[in-house]
C-alpha cells in the first residue's frame, strides 16, 4: 500500500482559480506546492450570489473543500461609509471584518482532523489561528503585503475624512499585527522589505520571502499596437487610485503629443471606473481577459502608476513575461529586483511618467531592450519554479 502522506489545511478570502489577479497567482502557487507534498484541505469564502469557487479548483488538487459565504453587502458610497464608521468604533480593519465570524464551520470542517501545518492567507483571516491551532503541528501566514503598510500608504493620497479614517485603520492593522503574528510558527513574505517590516512586528518570529511568481510560458509573438496598458484589478483600492491619476495627470500629456496613442485598462472591475475617468478619448476598457500576458504583449509599453501599494504588483510580472517595457513609481515595483534603467524605468510624478512614456514610445530599440531584461529576470526569479524553491528553502 502506498504511504499515507500527511494532511495540511488551507484557509484563504480569495479563491485561487481562476487565475484573474495577483492575489489568485499567490495562492495557488503555494497550494499547487502544498498538494505535491501533503493532501490538502482548503477552505475558501464567495460573496453572496456569486458561483462557487470549488468548481474552478483544477480536478484532483484538493481531498476536501468547503465555501463559507459572505454575508450580502452594498457597494454603495453611502453603505461603505456607515460600514467603515462601525469598524472605526469596533477597532477592527475592513477586511478582517469582512472575513470574520466563521469560526464555528472552520472548527467543524477540522475538528476530526490533525494536521502537519495549518496556512492562512492574507492577514484578513489571521484570526484564524485560534481555530486551526490546536488541531495543526505548525502554523504559517502568508503575507500577501503587510496591511499596516498599505493602509497608511492609502491615507497619504487622500484628503479631509477618508484620509483620517485610513490612518486610523493602519493603526488598528499595527496593533492586530504585534498581536497575532508573534503567534504563526511561520511568516512568508512577498519581499525582502516585507519580511523586514514582519519581523520588527513579531520578535523571534521566522520569516521567509516567497516572491510572488507566474507560470512559466513562452514569450507571445505577436505585433506591438500604438498602446499602452494598465493590468490589475480595479475594485483594489491602489489600482482605481492609479487609474484616476493617471487619467487626470499623466494621459492628457500623452495624448497631445501622440493622438493616436491607445491607453487600455486591462483586469476585472474596470467598466466600474468609467465614469471616474471622464469622456477622454481612445482610453480602452478591456475588462477582464483570458490571457493578460496576450493582451499585453500587444501593447508597446506597460504602465504602473500606483502612489500606495505593498507586497510586489504581479501587472510587471506579467508584463515581463510579455517582454514589454515598464515604467512604474518607484512604489509601483518595490520588493522586486528591477534596477532603474535595466529592467524598468521609474518616475514618481506626473510630468516625468509622461516623458519617460513618451521617450520608450519613441525608441524601439530601448523598448525592446528594456522588454528582454525584464522577461530574462522573469524567467529567472519569478517563475512557479522559484516560488516552489523558496517554499522549499522555507521547509515548508
Amino acid at each position: 500500500m502506498p504511504e499515507k502522506r500527511p494532511a495540511v489545511v488551507v484557509i484563504s478570502p480569495e479563491a485561487p482559480y481562476p487565475l484573474v489577479g495577483g492575489g489568485q497567482h499567490r495562492t495557488a502557487c503555494l497550494v499547487e506546492y502544498l498538494a505535491r507534498r501533503y493532501t490538502v484541505d482548503l477552505v475558501l469564502f464567495r460573496q453572496a450570489g456569486e458561483p462557487d469557487p470549488a468548481g474552478a479548483l483544477p480536478l484532483g488538487l484538493v481531498r476536501r473543500q468547503v465555501t463559507l459565504e459572505l454575508p450580502r453587502h452594498s457597494k454603495l458610497e453611502l453603505a461603505r461609509a456607515v460600514r467603515n464608521a462601525r469598524r472605526v468604533m469596533r477597532g477592527v480593519p475592513p477586511l478582517n471584518e469582512r472575513f470574520s465570524g466563521f469560526g464555528r464551520e472552520i472548527e467543524a470542517f477540522t475538528r476530526r482532523e490533525r494536521y502537519a501545518a495549518g496556512v492562512i492567507e492574507h492577514f484578513w483571516c489571521v484570526s484564524y489561528w485560534e481555530q486551526i491551532a490546536g488541531v495543526c503541528g505548525r502554523t504559517v501566514l502568508d503575507l500577501h503585503n503587510v496591511e499596516s503598510v498599505l493602509l497608511e500608504r492609502m491615507a497619504a493620497v487622500e484628503t479631509g475624512p477618508r484620509r483620517w479614517m485610513l490612518r486610523r485603520f493602519a493603526r488598528e492593522a499595527e496593533f492586530w499585527e504585534r498581536r497575532w503574528l508573534p503567534k504563526f510558527d511561520l511568516l512568508l513574505a512577498a519581499s525582502d522589505g516585507d519580511a523586514r517590516r514582519a519581523a520588527e512586528k513579531a520578535r523571534g518570529a521566522r520569516v521567509h520571502v516567497y516572491p510572488n511568481t507566474l507560470p512559466d510560458r513562452p514569450q507571445p509573438e505577436v505585433e506591438e499596437e500604438e498602446a499602452i496598458a494598465f493590468s490589475g484589478n480595479f475594485e483594489y483600492a491602489p489600482n482605481r487610485d492609479g487609474a484616476v491619476w493617471f487619467a487626470r495627470e499623466i494621459w492628457p500629456r500623452l495624448k497631445a503629443r501622440r493622438p493616436e496613442l491607445e491607453w487600455r485598462l486591462i483586469g476585472r472591475n474596470a467598466e466600474g471606473l468609467r465614469h471616474q475617468l471622464g469622456s477622454q478619448e481612445r482610453i480602452q476598457i478591456c475588462g477582464a481577459v483570458e490571457d493578460p500576458v496576450g493582451e499585453l504583449a500587444r501593447c508597446k509599453a506597460a504602465v504602473v502608476p500606483l502612489r500606495a501599494a505593498s507586497g510586489t504588483r504581479v501587472k510587471i510580472l506579467e508584463a515581463w513575461a510579455a517582454g514589454r517595457a515598464v515604467v512604474s513609481t518607484t512604489i509601483g515595483a518595490e520588493g522586486l529586483e528591477a534596477r532603474q534603467g535595466e529592467q524598468v524605468v521609474l518616475a514618481d510624478d506626473a510630468e516625468e511618467f509622461a516623458g519617460a512614456v513618451l521617450r520608450l514610445l519613441e525608441a524601439e530599440e530601448e523598448r525592446r531592450r528594456l522588454g528582454q531584461a525584464g522577461r530574462a529576470l522573469f524567467e529567472r526569479r519569478y517563475t512557479r519554479q522559484a516560488g516552489w524553491a523558496a517554499l522549499r528553502a522555507a521547509e515548508l
